[in-house]
């Protein structure tokens, strides 16, 4: 395996690991500002709850994948600092906007209200914008203009594949963040809310599935040389599918506290493996190219001696981080006192 590939891995699975934790992160906030008013279900608590700790973790790798992306690739770091500086402005604009009531929301009770709202807005527009990287590097969007590279903004933005990219963020985000709602009520015993988030979970799944249909048609007009080399790798889609059925009809079954086997959990895991799949097999197609036709990873690649640096440190800083997430992760799922709210 060569070291451009094995930075290319690295660099997804920090996108991958982000996309599917800021997408349950995000959602929590949508439900957050849904519930508001829905005291007696505790929806908005579940959410705010599940908050409270989570978005600090998953603001972890957008530093990683922004550092990774520049070492590794300083040669595609330029193309896209200079076409994503608009959107990707917007996008620290309202992580910071909303970072900051997360912070002093709780410091300020009076606020809390303002911070589901903030929460929920964001929670959309975020997701909607940093989707619209993948269509942006499949090619099209891009034009030199006197030799500095410029983002086609209005062509974007009226793209049928790129809003069906956004609603395919914005379904997944709501879907992602209800199943992860709905285990998390069943754990905190909140018959109310567990019921909620099922229903919502139920609702939105299909749509899901069907905007990721509409995706991979716009694709094959739009982007026809990512549309074929997708499928090549039909086998790992066709198991994403299974997988997204296997969550739907495990969620259907009748979920009852004290069996051996956790549904809800089980649900989870099946739709976060269901995503997994799926972006590997994009990542997998996409491949040799950064941003198509002009920028692929070894043209944009850093010198070989500062990759084997860098991989050094990266895999010295996990093997520090890793057992800190298994451990927030288990006292987060489990620990009574804050699941249930106990002093």
């Amino acid at each position: 395996m060569t070291d451009t590939l094995i930075a290319s891995i690295l660099l997804w699975a920090f996108v991958i690991i982000y996309s599917v934790a800021a997408s349950i992160d995000f959602g929590a906030g949508f439900w957050s500002m849904v519930y508001l008013n829905h005291e007696k279900t505790k929806a908005t608590n579940i959410a705010n709850r599940y908050l409270s700790p989570s978005w600090e973790v998953t603001n972890v790798f957008v530093v990683l994948i922004v550092v990774a992306l520049v070492t590794f690739f300083p040669g595609a770091t330029y193309t896209l600092g200079t076409v994503l500086l608009i959107p990707g402005s917007i996008v620290l604009l309202l992580l910071l906007i909303r970072s900051a009531f997360m912070v002093f929301s709780h410091l300020v009770q009076k606020y809390n209200k303002l911070l589901s709202v903030v929460s929920g807005i964001t929670g959309i527009l975020i997701p909607a914008l940093l989707i619209c990287v993948l269509p942006i590097t499949e090619g099209g969007f891009i034009a030199r203009f006197q030799g500095v590279e410029q983002l086609l903004l209005t062509k974007l933005l009226t793209s049928p594949h790129v809003l069906s990219y956004i609603g395919l963020a914005i379904t997944s985000t709501l879907f992602l963040s209800s199943l992860l709602l709905t285990d998390y009520s069943f754990v905190s015993k909140e018959r109310e809310a567990f019921a909620i988030y099922r229903k919502d979970a139920l609702i939105v799944g299909p749509v899901t599935l069907l905007m990721a249909v509409l995706t991979l048609q716009t694709m094959h007009l739009e982007a026809d040389w990512l549309y074929r080399r997708l499928f090549a790798h039909a086998p790992l889609l066709l198991a994403s599918g299974v997988c997204f059925f296997v969550s739907y009809i495990v969620l259907l079954l009748p979920q009852q506290r004290g069996r051996v086997i956790h549904l809800p959990r089980i649900s989870v895991f099946f739709a976060i493996l269901q995503y997994l799949l799926a972006s590997y097999a994009y990542g997998a197609a996409h491949l040799p190219y950064i941003v198509y036709p002009e920028v692929t990873i070894e043209s944009g690649f850093t010198h070989p001696s500062t990759f084997r640096a860098l991989f050094v440190s990266y895999i010295v800083g996990f093997a520090i981080l890793i057992p800190g997430f298994i451990y927030f992760w288990r006292m987060f799922m489990k620990d009574e006192s804050y699941l249930r709210q106990k002093p």
